[in-house]
């Protein structure tokens, strides 16, 4: 079976779009349970996910990420199959959804760099996804 250059990018968005779901749930199910989150590359994850930068305007950002990465993972698993039906202005959308994210991921890993002076290794695993989101729908 041969897939399209378009099939493969959508694919692999779904994956990813999977993936960073999967991310951000394991910091929402860490933080709402108060457990330790550990940092495979020892860095302090729980300074940074419980800052007052963990929030945006009230809204936690690992639920923001849930939602955007939920968002993500749905509508490029329907394209895989439907996306000769998709309308243009769907497309537009999830672009421009790819390209918040991809600014905001930016933003978080530089208030981690230079504010928080401390890191966390599943906040910059979630910005390597968004970012390869962002550059796969262009």
């Amino acid at each position: 079976m041969i897939f399209s250059n378009e099939i493969l990018t959508r694919i692999t968005i779904f994956i990813l779009g999977l993936c960073g779901f999967m991310v951000a749930k394991h910091i929402r199910k860490h933080k709402k349970t108060g457990n330790f989150l550990v940092c495979p590359i020892k860095f302090d994850c729980n300074t940074v996910v419980n800052s007052d930068y963990s929030k945006f305007f009230g809204i936690p950002v690992e639920i923001l990420g849930m939602a955007y990465y939920g968002i993500i993972f749905i509508t490029y698993f329907l394209l895989i199959f439907f996306g000769d039906l998709a309308p243009v202005n769907l497309i537009s959308l999830l672009t421009t959804m790819s390209m918040a994210a991809f600014i905001f991921s930016i933003y978080l890993i530089c208030v981690q760099i230079f504010i928080l002076r401390k890191g966390c290794s599943w906040c910059i695993i979630s910005a390597l996804i968004s970012v390869s989101i962002f550059i796969l729908t262009l």
